[in-house]
Formats: C-alpha cells, structure tokens, sequence
C-alpha cells in the first residue's frame, strides 16, 4: 500500500487548516454580517459558537481523518457499508469539487486588484462601475485562470513540500498585513465609533436572526463539511494532540476574522459618517467597491489598498489549495490515481465549472438557474444545502457507528488530554445536528425569499 503523506508536525496541521479556514469568508463575509447584525452582540454569539459548535466538528472531523488514514469517502466507507453512511462520505467529498472553481473565481477577481492598485493607484479601482464593468467582461476568465494555475502549482508540489511549505510562508505574512492595516484603519478620525459598535454588545440589537447568522458564519468560516478537515486530519501524526490544535487553528481563525472587522469596520464609519450602516450592508460589492472609494480618499490609500487585497489574495489561496487537495485526495484514494493525475483532473473541473461562474455576468448572464447566475447558483448548493447535510451525516456517523468512545481514545492517544469532553459530547449528540438543521432550513427560506437573513 502506498504511503500516506503528512504533515511535518503539529506547526504543519495548525498553519494549513487555518489557511483553510481564513480566507473569504473571514475577510469580507464575517464584517459584513458583523456590522448587519448588531455589533457586539453578533461577535460575542459568534466567539460563543466557535468554542462550542465550530470546536465539535473541527475534534470529531479530523479525529476521523487520523482515525481512518482515508479522505471523507474513505474514511466513512471504512466505519461502515451502509448506503447512507457511504452518501455522507461522498457529500463531504463532492463539496469541495464543486467550491474551489468558483471560490476561485472571485480569487481572479481580487487578483485583478492588486495588480491594478501596483500598477495603477488607487484611482482607477475607485471609479465609478469599475466593477461592475470588470465582471460584465471577459476579463475575469484570464484572471480566474491566472489564479487557478497557481493553485494547482502547488498542490502538484504535495503535502509537505507545496500545502504545508506554501501555508508557513503566507500565513504569517497575513497576519501581519492584517495588524498593520487593522491599526492604520482604526486610527482614523471618526473610526472610534466603528471600534465601539463592532466590541460593545447591545442587547437591543440581538434578535434569532442574529444567532442564525452567526452560527452560519461560524459553520462556514471554519471550513466544516468541506472534506478538508477530514483530509488533512489523515495527514496528521499520531503523536500530535487534536484538542491543542484544535484551539490554535480556532485562535488564529477567530483572530482573522476579528482583524478583518478592525480593518473594514472602523474605515466605513471613518469614510461614511452616517451613512456607514447603508454602505456595511452592501453586501458583496463591499469588498470591491466601497473599500477602493474608502482607500481611494485615505493618505497612502495605494499602500494601503495593495496590503488590502494581498492580504485578501493569500487568504483566497490558502483556502482554494485547502479545497483543491481534499479532491485530489479523495481520486488519490478512491480512484488509486497518482497525485498528478488527479491534480490533472481537479485543474480540468476548475476550468470548466469555474468558467461558467467567471462569465456568468457577462456573456452568461441570459442563462439562470432556478433565478440564479452560475456562481450564486453554486454557492447556494454547497454552502446552504450541502454542507448542513454533510455534517448532519458526520454527527450521526459518530454517534451511531463509530460511537464516542471510540473518537475519544483517537483523541487521547499518547496520553493527550481531551479538557472539553463535556462539552464535546453534549454539542456532538444534540446541538450540532440541531444547528445544522437550522441552518439548512434557514439557509433555504432564505434564498426562495420566503425570510430574509
């Protein structure tokens, strides 16, 4: 049998889960949300369910990896035969196929921003539909290109010498440029208010929807039922506690996404005045166009805005090679392919799915599915469908087959200390499949317009 790769150590998992985990969500998403639904009280719910929720599955996902020495098909197929144990595996498996084309799509576009804010300043990004005219085009397909080649790049270099190597080198480079920025934008005249309204919680703006929003986030920004955690769990040694990486890779993606508040919120009240709560509610176009009007009036505004979307570049790239690898891990496996054969075969998906979100907008935009362009349509399938029922078939996979006792002596391997069980073993069998329920459900309602989140 051939030999498993892995990580050189706990350094190794811990940097690249959380590149897996940081990244678009984090940057752009998590302020978004933030800022919609109350502040405060929004980050103070989210920090709560990263420590509960968000912990549960990232312990029980990459037990299951170690456990099995298997990506997601494998390693339910080796629990147990029955048809719905081996549909879980393949939904864990699947997901990520279906993400990282048009994950990396929107990572071309942030691409084509940098190298704008380089070459260009910091006026051009800040005109007047400069966006929407870029997306309308077909200049997002060589961009998307651009970004998907370097993707692949590295996932052909392997587990050690391309995932690993490339997470070491990136990730502490974004974590600085996200200090930096966070400071310049916090000391901004008139950003004192963004800083309160992002840290005071106020009881007055928590409603469900507050918690629905940021249990979804939560689910999403830690990388849950995307197969990454369960891949990159069997490339972890045994001698390597689960709990302790567990809380770094929760630390570090909980802090980026804090940063990424610091950097975005406090600029848009320092910009918008009054009206900072209308241009936080944009939405997607927060990213690519109120920040380039916010760095575009700032002293160093073209500094500022290559520190910007290279930090968000490292983020998208850290993300899509998390989700890349569980493919290739998954054909490597399932399919006795060799790395590059299979690396072959995930860069021919990307291009072909990935090209119908990247020209979706523009020579594509006649063509919709059930009212959506290609890129919606996909993001709408894994993240609101998907993912909730993947870790609902992970939840039931542990406490049915597997059994607790069974995660629980993975986890305390070499004599490893497991300090939250209780809390683990509560989430597992009862909130967590509740939680994904409700999300699935919410996520659902939501985008038939039935609610709105």
């Amino acid at each position: 049998m051939k030999k498993r790769s892995s990580f050189s150590g706990k350094l190794g998992f811990v940097l690249s889960a959380a590149g897996a985990s940081v990244g678009l969500g984090n940057i752009w998403r998590f302020p978004y949300l933030l800022a919609k639904y109350g502040g405060g009280i929004f980050l103070l719910i989210y920090i709560l369910l990263a420590l509960t929720f968000g912990y549960t599955m990232i312990m029980a996902e990459t037990s299951l990896g170690r456990m099995t020495h298997r990506s997601p098909v494998g390693a339910f197929n080796t629990i147990g035969k029955h048809p719905l144990i081996k549909t879980g595996g393949w939904l864990n498996a699947i997901i990520p196929i279906l993400i990282v084309p048009y994950y990396s799509v929107i990572g071309g576009w942030v691409l084509k921003y940098l190298i704008d804010y380089i070459f260009s300043g910091a006026k051009t990004p800040a005109k007047n539909d400069y966006f929407t005219t870029f997306i309308t085009g077909v200049q997002p397909e060589i961009w998307f290109v651009v970004f998907c080649l370097a993707t692949v790049a590295i996932i052909f270099m392997g587990v050690k010498g391309g995932i690993e190597r490339v997470s070491k080198i990136l990730m502490p480079i974004l974590v600085v440029l996200a200090i930096i920025i966070s400071i310049y934008s916090a000391t901004r005249p008139g950003a004192v208010a963004g800083i309160r309204y992002m840290f005071v919680p106020e009881i007055k703006n928590f409603s469900w929807m507050t918690v629905v929003a940021a249990m979804g986030q939560m689910f999403y920004s830690l990388s849950i039922a995307m197969g990454i955690l369960i891949t990159f769990g069997s490339y972890m040694k045994k001698d390597v506690s689960i709990e302790e990486s567990t809380d770094q890779v929760e630390v570090f993606d909980t802090a980026i996404a804090v940063l990424a508040g610091l950097m975005i919120i406090p600029a848009v009240f320092a910009f918008s005045g009054p009206n900072a709560g209308e241009n936080l509610g944009k939405g997607p176009s927060l990213m690519f166009i109120t920040m380039p009007a916010i760095f575009n009036s700032m002293g160093f505004g073209r500094i500022i805005g290559i520190a910007f979307f290279a930090l968000v570049l490292f983020a998208a790239l850290t993300s899509s090679i998390a989700l890349t690898e569980s493919a290739v891990s998954t054909f490597e496996d399932e399919l006795h392919w060799s790395r590059k054969k299979g690396t072959v075969l995930m860069a021919a998906i990307m291009l072909g799915l990935g090209s119908l979100s990247a020209l979706g907008y523009g020579i594509l935009s006649s063509v919709k599915i059930i009212g959506m362009q290609f890129l919606d349509f996909f993001d709408f399938l894994t993240n609101s469908v998907m993912m909730p029922l993947a870790a609902v078939s992970t939840c039931i996979l542990i406490n049915r087959v597997i059994g607790l006792d069974k995660i629980e002596e993975e986890i305390t391997r070499d004599g490893h200390k497991f300090r939250r069980r209780p809390i683990f073993r509560f989430m597992i069998r009862y909130l967590c499949p509740l939680f994904c329920l409700i999300i699935l459900v919410s996520s659902i309602l939501d985008a038939f317009g039935i609610i709105k989140l």
